[in-house]
């Protein structure tokens, strides 16, 4: 192959990888979600004072919820101008689900995870009007077809399900979806630019064997397939270096967006 024809052909591969790549005028620093899935909100605190400027944007989960100071950490953390995303998986009768993303106006969270049916995403998003974007759940990042089989989806693909969910999600109002990277760009053939996709499950280096996350992929694959945001906790959060860690993902991020 001569040089001109290895130029093209570099060329189209480099469009092929980055077809999806988010044009949404999210700032770059701003594309990391750090999971502050800690026992109580002093470690939580501890965690946010030393990463300091290095992130943006964190996510709040069952072990926080479950400490009882939730709410004053999510204020504090507004505060200090830093973005939540509460990821509670809201799953209950709509009633009760929209009451609990009322709860949530004033206190400054961003982005709210919601599990369910039409009626229970239909609930949150009428709830959640003017003060937080509900994010629907499609298929969690730790499960895989075995697992799907287990809960009585024998014979339906992981992608199919993911899919299926952010359709009837996207139409009923989501602002957008959690999904693994792995189906992203499924999402974004499908489903197109208008939505966003924040993808947890994402691994630096090969999965350990003792990892429950299931269906991952690396920060470059995330956002090369389309998603808008990732999530990463452990690989930051137990890391012998948790700032130089987060900078490391902060720096794989910058060059994906700024790769010609």
């Amino acid at each position: 192959m001569d040089a001109v024809a290895t130029s093209i052909s570099s060329a189209r591969v480099s469009t092929t990888k980055r077809r999806w790549l988010s044009a949404k005028p999210i700032p770059v620093n701003e594309r990391l979600i750090v999971a502050l899935d800690t026992p109580d909100v002093d470690q939580a605190k501890a965690l946010v004072e030393l990463l300091g400027e290095h992130v943006h944007f964190y996510k709040l989960g069952f072990e926080l919820l479950i400490s009882g100071k939730l709410p004053d950490l999510l204020c504090w953390l507004a505060e200090k101008d830093k973005k939540t995303l509460v990821d509670i998986k809201f799953f209950d009768i709509p009633r009760t689900v929209s009451a609990a993303v009322r709860q949530l106006k004033g206190m400054g969270a961003s982005f709210v995870t919601v599990h369910g049916n039409d009626r229970i995403l239909r609930a949150a998003c009428e709830a959640g009007k003017g003060y937080v974007k509900i994010l629907a759940v499609t298929v969690l990042t730790s499960l895989d077809k075995a697992d799907l089989k287990d809960l009585g989806f024998p014979n339906v693909p992981v992608k199919d399900l993911v899919l299926s969910r952010a359709k009837r999600a996207l139409k009923i109002g989501c602002s957008g979806v959690i999904s693994s990277g792995q189906e992203a760009r499924e999402l974004r053939n499908s489903l197109g630019e208008n939505f966003l996709i924040v993808c947890p499950g994402i691994r630096p280096v090969e999965n350990r064997e003792t990892d429950d996350q299931k269906r991952t992929v690396t920060v470059r694959q995330a956002f090369e397939r389309g998603a808008d945001y990732v999530v990463i906790g452990r690989p930051i959060r137990t890391a012998a270096d948790p700032v130089k860690a987060a900078v490391e993902v902060q720096e794989q991020i910058q060059q994906v967006f700024e790769a010609p």
